[in-house]
């Protein structure tokens, strides 16, 4: 694509949550700080909820990363799950030995059993779960009922939930009040602001490569800024379209019209900008698909020529 153009070794705005990309802008570092200072109290329940697209998978994979060596953790990225296969899919985290074959009751004991090993040995254990929100009614009372399992002096098992904010809506029903009641450290994950974004693009391209000139200017990722409200997957979305089209284009900075262009091609924004720029949404759409084609066989041919 448009990698050798702008001399670039990887894509920087792709939508995989990739660590090595982190920028510790102060929404991400204060809710890591909450999440670290949490975990060391000991307490049940943590909480972090943030719009769709503000972060949370990659602040949950920084957590895993950098949580400290006596944390033993289990993590279940998709928790669309009910209580029993919960538990089971604890229990495999947890290296429980034939969880899938054994009763409910009998599981639970040998979670139990567990826990209290790990605790003799020194460790803490977490359990973190992403997209928390997608949690079955029945799954969230399991999950409090976990958090009983205790010793004297502190929780045997602490439970970490990223989640969207329709957990909170849900969390504040009559019937999960035991369970809010639990959660004693909570985090509101923001979008960024504008001198944020700025530093975001430029960061993403640094760790991509990137050594030249700014391509952004600071009064266009305010219009990003705009256009995204802030939330770095439509900022990935965005800067990496109009990387497509500067370089289908034969150019090195970033443009407004450019900008227009990737905002009416990005269905989930483009309704909210209808007035901005005059080009059509359909020659756009072609445009882009042509411009995807043509860099991948242009990009093709220069490793090619690189192998050879």
């Amino acid at each position: 694509m448009y990698l050798y153009h702008f001399g670039l070794t990887e894509l920087p705005f792709t939508l995989t949550p990739n660590t090595n990309f982190f920028l510790a802008l102060e929404p991400h570092e204060e809710a890591l700080a909450v999440l670290m200072t949490a975990l060391k109290t000991g307490e049940g329940f943590i909480k972090v909820v943030g719009e769709v697209g503000t972060g949370k998978t990659l602040l949950c994979r920084k957590l895993l990363n950098e949580i400290p060596e006596h944390f033993v953790t289990a993590y279940i990225p998709n928790p669309y799950l009910n209580p029993d296969e919960l538990r089971r899919a604890v229990a495999l985290e947890l290296g429980v030995k034939q969880a899938q074959r054994m009763s409910a009751q009998l599981l639970t004991q040998r979670i139990q059993n567990r826990l209290l090993e790990l605790h003799s040995k020194g460790h803490s254990v977490v359990l973190i779960l992403d997209e928390a929100q997608a949690l079955p009614a029945q799954s969230l009372e399991a999950l409090r009922l976990f958090t009983n399992l205790e010793t004297e002096t502190r929780k045997l098992l602490q439970v970490v939930l990223f989640a969207q904010p329709e957990l909170d809506q849900r969390l504040a029903e009559t019937e999960f009040r035991q369970l809010r009641q639990r959660i004693t450290f909570s985090y509101q994950l923001r979008a960024m602001n504008s001198n944020e974004v700025q530093q975001y693009i430029q960061h993403r391209l640094q760790v991509a490569g990137y050594k030249g000139a700014a391509l952004f200017s600071s009064k266009l990722c305010k219009k990003i800024t705009t256009a995204s409200k802030g939330i770095p997957r439509i900022v990935n979305v965005l800067c990496h379209k109009m990387l497509m089209l500067s370089y289908g284009q034969g150019h090195y900075q970033m443009t407004k019209k450019q900008l227009s262009a990737a905002i009416k091609d990005t269905e989930s924004i483009a309704n909210d900008f209808s007035s901005i720029g005059s080009i059509n949404t359909l020659t756009i759409s072609v445009a882009s698909l042509l411009l995807l084609v043509f860099g991948y066989f242009a990009y093709s041919f220069y490793i090619l020529g690189v192998a050879l």
